[in-house]
């Protein structure tokens, strides 16, 4: 079954907006909170239990597998679903 080619002159553009760049911004000082108390190992990830990226709190974080936080099903509009 042929998959669809990657089209990455649009994916540029989306990453390239202000409220993703937010967003992943959010979630990379997430990490770094996390590494700094040791908490965090290689092939792991920083979860948000509340799935809002920008919810930094220590009560909102936990640590996964990469593989686990990963494979969560998806909706259409690629948000988690219930």
């Amino acid at each position: 079954m042929p998959r669809n080619p990657r089209d990455y002159a649009k994916e540029r553009k989306y990453d390239g907006k202000p409220s993703v760049k937010k967003k992943r911004a959010a979630r990379n000082r997430a990490r770094y909170a996390l590494e700094k108390e040791g908490k965090v190992g290689k092939g792991q990830d920083v979860d948000h239990k509340d799935g809002n990226p920008n919810n930094n709190k220590r009560s909102n974080l936990r640590v996964m597998p990469a593989s686990k936080n990963r494979s969560y099903p998806r909706t259409k509009t690629a948000r988690k679903k219930s």
